[in-house]
This record gives structure tokens, C-alpha cells and sequence, in this order.
């Protein structure tokens, strides 16, 4: 090992000629104002905390900017970054390029040579339009760069920014991009730097000693951004060892920490894009040219590792396109989400609130509990007609419990664990294991099965205080938990059943949604006959399930994930040609003269413990959430050792369990209802479903009468009793969001009736109180 007292770096195989030349060689490479550095390798940890804005304008980078660390840290690491490179270029050069063969999913075999063919090349064979649209490929399972060359026989896919890998992808590479500007703008020590976990976007988080950003710094920093856009930088990658990345990084203490963290056997990857060296486990993007479009969205505060005893860091977030179309697209619904942002409506309407001596739980105020009543209220009626029990379970549990289910081992740290008489008790996070005793407790027989069990039990989760957001993300919420103890038999009867229900409430709400079929990933457990039956049994289950299909046009030379298809009921993979097209939803498509329904199948992303439907649902926006739930588990039945008798009761079964949510978390569907109602709340689901408005004082006495007629018919009805003119008690009125607004006057007094306005409306009509609660009751029987 030889070490450079100029370069401070060591090697093990580079002469010590060439480092002692390091110095000069870093006088002949051209000066940037600043430098720059690029993504996260480590991904959890860092949690938003929105901090004050700066009202003052932001003071020259040159105030902030730490040169003397920029001077010193920049070049020493594209040098070190280059030479390990040009060493292992070296090493390849001398392999032989043994031929590979190259496996596309229509079953085409493409001929490579190892360490030289990359899906770069592949692609570019295919068509020069894939080859400038693909952003990333999957080589044998593994998410891999596009010049990245191949390492032996592969099985090759390719995305693009429409593909959920693509789409990651394109914003984890964006980040970079953006940490680059951050640095090389203001000197600071970028920490890490994602996608974002809701999959729109991604952020960098940086240390800036005393320097706050905010919306007055972002010119700056998307100039800079556009600069690297220009300069069509490629996504470079090299392996190092542990030595070797912390010799890189020996300035930042931040990817220090990350380093030091990193498992033994962990393979070590760095990547540069111009000026930036960035430790980050990839894959990229093949270079930045193919961000058309970046903005900024806001800056805020965040801890290290969202930790509040951790460094103080400054984070912006950010958004890029493959085209300026969709960011102009994507900033008008980013406007339009700020006027339905729940914590504002939610504020204006008297609905919740937090505390900071409970963070994370939320205070439903009077009017919010109407709403939380009500959701809840409509599942117990839908439980009733569709063969569900409801039950109650404890909220505390001893640790043993966790242990019995596995969530001590993977799950522990998002719970709140204390001690009670000297043994660890913990607030349950989730119901399944609590449902799994309640089967236990007895002897079961198969007549009892399908076995449907409901719970809103209260659930406490752990999360970082810097993650807490609004109702979207709580530590105190309740679910719309139920789960199914069935036979192997019956899951597709089953899963038809929940899906039903699904379609059914999404439809209620007003929701579009979309599925997508997750099979049995790498680790499993389990017996794969099992899993290979379950899966055919959820795929049968969707492809019968009866919604519109939409109609798609595909381009067969440059689409990338194969996808199961039926026709008549029979399984296709293609008569020569596979159908090609990575979607999050069914299809339908015209082929060979059939309508086509197509299922799209997400390979290798079920959970450990078994096969799941994901379902996706969008909002007026079009924003995308994930919220119900489809979850089949072979694992919980086998670690509680659940049990029923079968026909011949001498033998004992083993039954699945199903998870199944449709809400989920019911203060995050409220708050996704708020905003998608945009405040504006349904009849049946309104907290203020009328107000009686007097016109005069003359008339508050009858006001009163129609006021607790309504309310003796179990509406929520106030009345406006003040001297205001009833042009303003109206108006007053329809910006409180009242449903209806029932005038009356003297006129209205004598003859028993109301004049009706409704809330988005100026016209009105005359009713008489019994034609007043029919058309009510319509309205909630057709949750109108």
C-alpha cells in the first residue's frame, strides 16, 4: 500500500509516480466556481421538518459558499474517481469478451460479450427510439445503468419514464443533478438525496452551516441544474473498496457516518456526472440530457437521519420531466393541491387540529368527528350485508406476541415498547396478530369458514417526529382492519368478494383505481406448489372481475415488461411476438380480432409471506394513493399453528388468512377525501348538511322549529340566529360549505315551508318540510 502525502489517498496497485504528479495534474484540469456531489446511499433517516422561510433575500453564494472546501475536496475527487475507473477499464480490456446470450421477454436471444455488451447496445439494435426513451434496464431481476456492461448470460428488460423503475429512476438521477447545483452554488456537505417514498420527485438534504434557503434561491439553483442538463453528462459508476470510499469522502462526515454503516460484504458504488462524485448505490439514468425539464418545489428544514438530536440540514425538493409539457402539467396541479391542502381546510372548517404535547395524534374536533363517525359508520353497514363480524381486541400486548408473529424481529423500532412488572409490552401497530389469537382460542370447523373479522381498533406506530404530516402521516390512527381465515379453496371467491367492495366504495367516493398483481419474490416462504396456487387463484379472481377496460395502443419494437394476457379464458404469452408494456392496471386491448384483458402482473414483489394485489387510487387530480389493502399470508396461520377440522374430522387444516383494508388508515382517508372534495363534502358525509337562515326576527321562531325538526330527523342542522341581512347569512353560509341553505321568512312561516338554496348555487325553490326530508333521504341513500 503506498500512500501520496499530496493526495492523501492510498492504493494498492497505482505507482507512486502518478500520485506524486498529483498535484500538477489537478493545476491543468479548468476551475468551477463550485462543486458538486449527488445522491443518498443510504435512504432512510431523513425526514422533513418544514422550517421558517427567510423573508430576507437570499445574500450572495459567494456569502455561503465554503470555496476553501470546495477547492479542496472537488477535483481530488473526480481524479480519484477517474483513476479508479481507468483501472478498471484496464482490468476488462483484458478479458476475452466471451460471447453471452442476452434474453428479451418476447423470448428474442440476443448475442453479446461479456464485460463489453451493455442494454445500451442492445437497445440501440432494437430501434434508435428505444434507445433514446430507455432509461434504465433489469438484467436478471437486478435494476442495472443502461452503459453498464453485462456480466455473463442475462434476461433483459428496459424502462422507461412511464415504467415505475424508469420514472424512479429518471428523479433519483434528477437528485443528483440538483445536489450538484446545491453544492456547487453554496459549498455545502450534501448528506442524501432520493426519490421520494409518495413516487413524485425526489429532495437533497445538505448541511449549510447557518445559511437558510428558500423560493428566492431557486433560480439559482435550477441555472446551475440546466447548465449540467446542457452539458449531456453521462452517469459514470465504479466499485471501490470501504479504504478507498472513505478516502473519497474523508471531507463529509455525513456519507463518512453512511460508509462506516455499510455491511462487510457490502459491494461499494460511486458516481460521478461532471463535476460531481457521489456515493450512491445506483442505477442511473445514462446521462443528464435527458432531464428536458427540472423546478424546484420548496426548501424546508430536516435532522440527520430525522433525528431532532442530529445535525440541522437544509432540504429542496424537486421535480423533473422528460419534457416541459408535464412539468407545466405537474405545476398546475401542484397549485391546485395547495388550495386543497387539508391542514388549511381542515383548519378553516373546525375539523382537527395537533398539539405539539401529542404529536402525531390527531384532536377531531366536533365537525370532524361527524366525518370519522360517518366513514366508519358506512363500513358497519357494508359489514352487515357482505358477512363480516365485527370485533374488539386489546391494545396492549406482551412482546411475546411480536416475537410469535415476526414483528419484534422486523418491526420493533416502529413501535412504542415500556415495561410492565418487569416484562416488554408494546401498543399494537396492527391487528393481524391479535384476529390470529381470536382464532386460536378455539376449535374451529371448516363450516365456519370463510371466517370475516373486522376491528377499528385504535393503532400506534412509531414514526420519526420529522416525518409527521398532517393526517397523512400519524403515530395514533385506526384502520378499516379486517381479515379472512378461508380454505385454499375459496380465495378466489374471496378476493372477487374484497374486490367488490373495493369497486363499490372507491365508486361511492368518486375514486378511479387500478390493480396490479404481486408475485412471489426471491425469499419467500413457503412451499412454491402453495404460492403457485394462490397466485393463479388471484389472477383468476381479477381477470373476472367485472370493470370497463380501457382500450391502449402499443408499440411492440419498444415496450418492456412482458405482461399475462387472456383470451376466452385461456393464458397467452403471444403466438411468436409477446405483447409487451409495463402498466400498474388493467387493460384492455384489440388482438387478433379479440378484446383483450390484460392483468398487469408486478413479478417478484409480493411480500415474503405471500402473494398481494396492490390497488392505486386516484384522486380529482389524478394524484395516486396507495390505500386498501389485498394481502394473502400463508406465514401467520403456520407461526400461531391455526388449525380447523375438516370434512373428516380426525384430519386438521391449516386455513390462509387474507389482510384486507379498504380505507386503510382512516385519518389519512380523511384527509384525501378532504382534498379531493376540495372541502366540499357529499351530503350523506357532511359535518354541515343545512343551515336554517331566518330572514328577519319575525321569523327566528319558526327558524327554530325547522331547525330541530331537521335535527329530531337525525341531520346535522345549525341556525343563524344573528342580525346579519340574509344576503350575508347566505353567503356566510355557502363559504361554511352547508349543503343546503333553507330561508325562511313570514311567508314561509304561514305556510309551513322552506325556500331551499344549495351550496354552489343561486337558484332555489320552495318545499315543504315532508318534501324536504324525502329529497334528503335520497340524497343518502344515493350518497349524493
Amino acid at each position: 500500500m503506498l500512500r501520496c502525502l499530496g493526495c492523501r489517498w492510498l492504493s494498492p496497485s497505482a505507482p507512486p509516480s502518478f500520485f506524486c504528479r498529483f498535484p500538477r495534474l489537478l493545476s491543468g484540469l479548468p476551475q468551477p466556481p463550485v462543486a458538486a456531489m449527488g445522491e443518498s446511499a443510504g435512504r432512510g433517516g431523513s425526514a422533513e421538518a418544514k422550517g421558517p422561510k427567510s423573508k430576507q433575500p437570499p445574500s450572495p453564494a459567494s456569502d455561503h459558499k465554503d470555496q476553501a472546501y470546495l477547492d479542496a475536496v472537488i477535483q481530488k475527487r473526480v481524479m480519484l474517481f477517474e483513476t479508479i475507473q481507468a483501472q478498471q477499464k484496464a482490468e476488462r480490456l483484458k478479458l476475452d469478451g466471451e460471447p453471452i446470450k442476452i434474453k428479451l421477454p418476447d423470448g428474442t436471444i440476443k448475442v453479446g460479450k461479456k464485460w463489453l455488451t451493455s442494454p445500451m447496445d442492445i437497445a440501440k439494435e432494437i430501434s434508435a427510439g428505444l434507445a433514446a426513451s430507455a432509461l434504465i434496464a433489469q438484467v436478471n431481476g437486478t435494476l442495472w445503468d443502461m452503459t453498464r456492461p453485462l456480466e455473463g448470460d442475462s434476461d433483459l428488460r428496459l424502462f422507461k419514464f412511464d415504467d415505475n423503475e424508469g420514472r424512479d429512476t429518471f428523479w433519483h438521477s434528477s437528485a443528483h443533478i440538483l445536489g450538484q447545483s446545491l453544492e456547487m452554488e453554496y459549498g455545502c456537505k450534501l448528506c442524501i438525496g432520493p426519490c421520494t417514498t409518495r413516487g413524485e420527485g425526489f429532495y437533497y438534504d445538505g448541511f449549510y452551516d447557518d445559511l437558510t434557503l428558500n423560493d428566492e434561491n431557486f433560480n439559482q439553483i435550477q441555472s446551475r441544474a440546466s447548465k449540467a442538463v446542457g452539458e449531456k453528462q453521462p452517469f459514470e459508476r465504479i466499485e471501490v473498496t470501504r479504504d478507498q470510499a472513505l478516502e473519497i469522502f474523508a471531507e463529509n462526515k455525513f456519507k463518512v457516518e453512511i460508509i462506516n454503516e455499510l455491511p462487510e460484504d457490502k459491494t461499494i458504488t460511486v458516481y460521478r456526472c461532471g463535476p460531481l462524485v457521489d456515493l450512491c448505490r445506483g442505477p442511473h439514468i445514462p446521462n443528464t440530457s435527458f432531464v428536458k425539464a427540472f423546478a424546484c418545489l420548496k426548501a424546508s428544514a430536516s435532522y440527520w437521519r430525522g433525528k431532532s438530536d442530529r445535525e440541522s440540514l437544509q432540504r429542496v425538493y424537486g421535480i423533473s420531466f422528460p419534457d416541459s409539457k408535464r412539468l407545466k402539467e405537474y405545476l398546475t396541479q401542484i397549485e391546485e393541491a395547495k388550495k386543497r391542502d387539508h391542514r388549511i381546510l381542515g383548519q378553516n372548517q373546525d375539523l382537527f387540529f395537533f398539539h405539539q404535547l401529542s404529536p402525531g395524534s390527531c384532536f377531531f374536533l366536533p365537525h370532524g368527528t361527524r366525518i370519522y363517525n360517518k366513514l366508519i359508520e358506512f363500513l358497519r353497514a357494508q359489514y352487515r350485508d357482505r358477512g363480516y363480524q365485527e370485533v374488539l381486541t386489546p391494545n396492549i400486548y406482551n412482546m411475546q406476541l411480536w416475537e410469535t408473529s415476526g414483528h419484534a424481529a422486523n418491526y420493533k423500532e416502529n413501535m412504542f415498547v415500556f415495561e410492565i412488572e418487569k416484562q416488554e409490552f408494546g401498543l399494537k401497530p396492527m391487528n393481524c396478530p391479535g384476529h390470529c389469537l381470536m382464532f386460536e382460542h378455539r376449535v374451529r370447523s371448516y363450516r365456519e369458514l370463510p371466517l370475516r373479522l373486522a376491528d377499528f381498533g385504535v393503532l400506534h406506530r412509531n414514526e420519526l417526529s420529522g416525518a409527521l404530516t398532517g393526517l397523512t402521516r400519524v403515530r395514533r390512527f385506526q384502520q378499516d382492519d379486517a381479515h379472512i381465515f378461508c380454505r385454499e379453496s375459496q380465495i378466489k371467491e374471496e378476493v372477487k368478494n374484497v374486490l367488490d367492495f373495493i369497486s363499490f366504495t372507491y365508486g361511492v367516493f368518486g375514486f378511479t383505481f387500478e390493480l396490479e398483481l404481486s408475485t412471489r419474490p426471491e425469499k419467500y416462504l413457503g412451499e412454491i406448489e402453495v404460492w403457485d396456487k394462490a397466485e393463479a387463484a388471484l389472477a383468476e379472481a381479477l381477470n373476472e372481475f367485472e370493470r370497463p377496460w380501457q382500450v391502449l395502443t402499443f408499440d411492440y419494437a419498444e415496450t418492456a415488461v412482458e405482461l399475462m394476457f387472456y383470451v376466452h379464458g385461456h393464458t397467452w404469452h403471444g403466438n411468436g411476438k409477446t405483447l409487451l408494456y409495463t402498466a400498474s392496471w388493467d387493460y384492455g386491448l384489440h388482438f387478433a380480432g379479440y378484446m383483450v384483458e390484460v392483468l398487469a402482473i408486478n413479478e417478484g414483489d409480493g411480500a415474503f409471506y405471500g402473494p398481494k394485489i396492490d390497488i392505486g387510487v386516484f384522486d380529482a387530480l389524478k394524484r395516486k394513493f396507495q390505500c386498501a389493502t389485498l394481502q394473502l399470508d400463508f406465514q401467520l396461520p403456520l407461526r400461531f399453528k391455526l388449525s380447523y377440522s375438516a370434512e373428516d374430522e380426525a384430519k386438521l387444516e391449516r386455513p390462509v388468512m387474507i389482510h384486507r383494508a379498504i380505507l386503510g388508515s382512516v385519518e389519512r382517508m380523511f384527509a384525501i377525501l378532504l382534498e379531493h372534495y376540495k372541502g366540499k363534502w357529499p351530503f350523506w358525509i357532511s359535518p354541515r348538511q343545512a343551515i336554517v337562515c331566518p330572514v328577519s326576527e319575525k321569523s327566528q321562531s319558526y327558524a327554530e322549529q325547522v331547525r330541530d325538526k331537521i335535527h329530531q330527523a337525525g341531520y346535522y342542522v345549525d341556525a343563524d340566529l344573528t342580525d346579519r341581512k340574509i344576503q350575508k347569512k347566505v353567503r356566510e353560509a355557502q363559504l361554511a360549505q352547508y349543503n343546503f341553505i333553507l330561508v325562511v321568512g313570514e311567508e314561509e312561516a304561514k305556510t309551513g315551508q322552506v325556500s331551499v338554496r344549495v351550496r354552489d348555487g343561486s337558484d332555489h325553490s320552495v318545499m315543504s318540510l315532508d318534501a324536504l326530508f324525502e329529497h334528503f333521504n335520497k340524497e343518502v341513500e344515493a350518497y349524493h
